[in-house]
């Protein structure tokens, strides 16, 4: 008998990476200055870009030593890119940076799916409800 291989995953319908992820410490700082919405979780920062700076939706992510050590501040950090991955395709916009930030001994223990509604709850009262 001949083995059947499942289908590849279709990640454009999970919610792909339609972001570019943000390095340079000086978009860091201009979203430092910008708004920002605390979450149990996370802290999220949000900037809107002006016209021409950069183009579609950048995301960050940081988590200092007072979450942990390198294993923890990993793990807190791969958590938050999962829930930008899910949530930010369908509720961020296009022409806004943003950072996720990490809370000791919160974001690494915290629960998936509330991190999911924190955030999506923090892009609504960013940018109002969505038509």
């Amino acid at each position: 008998m001949a083995a059947t291989q499942a289908p590849a995953p279709d990640h454009a319908a999970a919610g792909s990476s339609s972001f570019e992820v943000l390095a340079k410490r000086a978009d860091f700082l201009r979203a430092a200055n910008a708004r920002r919405v605390p979450c149990p979780a996370f802290l999220l920062q949000a900037r809107q870009r002006k016209a021409g700076e950069a183009e579609g939706m950048r995301i960050g992510f940081t988590c200092s030593k007072k979450v942990g050590n390198a294993v923890a501040r990993n793990r807190a950090k791969r958590r938050l890119r999962e829930i930008a991955r899910l949530v930010l395709p369908q509720h961020g916009l296009p022409d806004h940076d943003y950072v996720l930030i990490g809370r000791a001994e919160k974001t690494a223990n915290h629960d998936f799916e509330a991190m999911q509604a924190d955030l999506r709850r923090a892009l609504a009262k960013l940018h109002g409800p969505k038509p």
